[in-house]
């Protein structure tokens, strides 16, 4: 059953924050084409609402519910299922499930998965460190438009 996937990442993760983060294809193994990143995500957890400008983004969830809110329509994805995000569209998710989700992260074109590295070497709380997170945003082309679900 694909609920019970490890949430071990091996060698090369990444923890911004109790998130896990491990590129399995960067930018210069597709000709820049794509990324994809190995992701867990703690229940309960997710990012503020947010727009990436210049990639598409696609979830490939692997363990635990996701739900996810596109520019006002929410959704729910499991263990199987995706969830297409295209550039230029605000965004969130949050994980809904009281385990922790599992997913693959598709970028198109690769690049953006530098942001993670930023958060995780500069170990940047929001909203504690927000001017460093917005400053490595920009570079990533992501702007944030709100706040996570379920602060409201």
């Amino acid at each position: 059953m694909l609920d019970t996937f490890s949430t071990d990442l091996g060698p090369g993760t990444l923890d911004w924050n109790g998130t896990l983060y491990k590129v399995v294809l960067a930018p210069e193994e597709s000709g820049g084409a794509m990324s994809i990143v190995d992701s867990v995500s703690p229940a309960r957890s997710g990012p503020p609402r947010h727009v990436h400008h210049a990639e598409d983004e696609c979830f490939v969830v692997l363990s635990g519910q996701v739900e996810f809110w596109l520019e006002g329509e929410s959704f729910v994805r499991g263990p199987g299922e995706t969830a297409f995000i295209p550039r230029g569209r605000e965004h969130t998710y949050r994980v809904v499930s009281d385990i922790p989700s599992r997913h693959l992260v598709i970028l198109t074109p690769g690049g953006f998965e530098g942001f993670f590295r930023d958060m995780a070497e500069g170990r940047y709380r929001i909203p504690e460190d927000m001017e460093a997170v917005i400053e490595s945003a920009k570079r990533h082309n992501l702007d944030f438009t709100g706040p996570p679900l379920g602060a409201e």
